[in-house]
């Protein structure tokens, strides 16, 4: 394989000249650069990607960390990294945790992890992470970019959809219907975004007449299985409802079959809604009708803002994501009596 000490013998030039003439920086006259080229050619040369690292003094590549590689969550947002990245010649190289108890620990160890590897920037997802995290990652490396989450050290570099405002639509959506009985499956307390939605929720029931003391509520761990076995608990209960509320799709599909495992008909019986509009929301059995968060929108804003720091790329940087209501086939107006 050709090496860049070869490109410079067969042009007659010197390392340097033919350095430059690969990494498009510096002054090179033209015939000479006419004949690194022809050199590049004839040799068939093909820089490493650890060559044009220390030609250009950057990887070219961002790192990625993320909680849980599972689920329906996750990918569509590693696929719009992905897409955004290639579309100006660039890679990603992604860390992950496994979802133990020590997240926290698993997300400064990723971090730390892609920083080693000398990734231009980091693009990081999670709960666990502390502001005090955040601060200390920066020093390591300045070009980092949050997404689903806000710290107050780095407001212009996180990019999260309004949950408050996604909890306010769920509920405005099931009370639109006629709902007054309602039942949730929440997300972990430890999660930010799940809190403000939870939240937004029962404040809106309360404003409608609806008091928080009112309405059962099981926190689960955003899997399938969670929503099925919460909404065993619930049917345990025995308090009645006609409207369950789950804090993702993930929960919501767990839910739906374990309502069509005993027997207890969606939407004739109990109506379901699910957050994130996810595609399990889109092929669940019924589809599930749920609360619109724009993933792709936010995750290509931040996924810009980095490329704009890392390289000096301007870049268009959005800032509002619209939430709404997808409605499929989960909810309907409750039973009449």
């Amino acid at each position: 394989m050709a090496t860049i000490k070869d490109v410079a013998r067969l042009a007659g030039v010197g390392l340097g000249t033919a350095s430059r003439v690969v990494s498009g920086k510096g002054s090179v006259a033209p015939a000479t650069a006419q004949r690194v080229q022809k050199a590049i050619d004839q040799l068939n040369f093909r820089p490493s990607h650890a060559a044009r690292s220390l030609l250009s003094g950057s990887t070219q590549m961002i790192g990625v960390y993320i909680p849980l590689l599972k689920g329906t969550f996750y990918t569509p947002i590693l696929q719009a990294i992905d897409a955004t990245l290639r579309d100006t010649r660039r890679h990603m190289v992604v860390a992950f945790g496994h979802g133990s108890e020590d997240e926290r620990d698993q997300a400064i160890e990723g971090a730390r992890f892609l920083i080693d590897r000398d990734c231009d920037g980091l693009i990081v997802m999670g709960n666990a992470l502390l502001e005090k995290d955040i601060v200390e990652l920066g020093r390591q490396q300045p070009n980092i970019v949050v997404l689903n989450r806000v710290f107050e050290s780095i407001r212009e570099q996180c990019f999260s959809a309004d949950h408050a405002q996604g909890g306010v639509a769920a509920a405005q959506a099931l009370l639109g219907k006629g709902h007054r009985q309602f039942a949730v499956i929440a997300g972990p307390r430890t999660s930010p975004d799940n809190v403000a939605r939870i939240a937004a929720f029962m404040g809106e029931l309360a404003r409608n007449g609806i008091p928080a003391d009112a309405v059962p509520m099981i926190d689960s761990d955003f899997s399938p299985e969670g929503g099925w076995a919460c909404t065993h608990e619930l049917l345990e209960r025995g308090i009645p409802f006609t409207a369950l509320f789950c804090a993702n799709d993930e929960m919501a599909v767990g839910a739906l079959a374990h309502l069509q495992q005993v027997g207890i008909s969606v939407p004739g019986q109990v109506s379901v809604m699910g957050y994130d509009d996810t595609q399990t929301a889109e092929f669940s059995a019924p589809r599930l009708t749920s609360v619109h968060i724009p993933l792709r929108e936010v995750t290509v804003a931040g996924v810009h803002c980095l490329l704009n720091r890392c390289y000096g790329e301007t870049l268009p940087i959005a800032r509002d994501y619209p939430i709404g209501v997808t409605w499929r086939a989960s909810v309907e107006a409750p039973p009449r009596l």
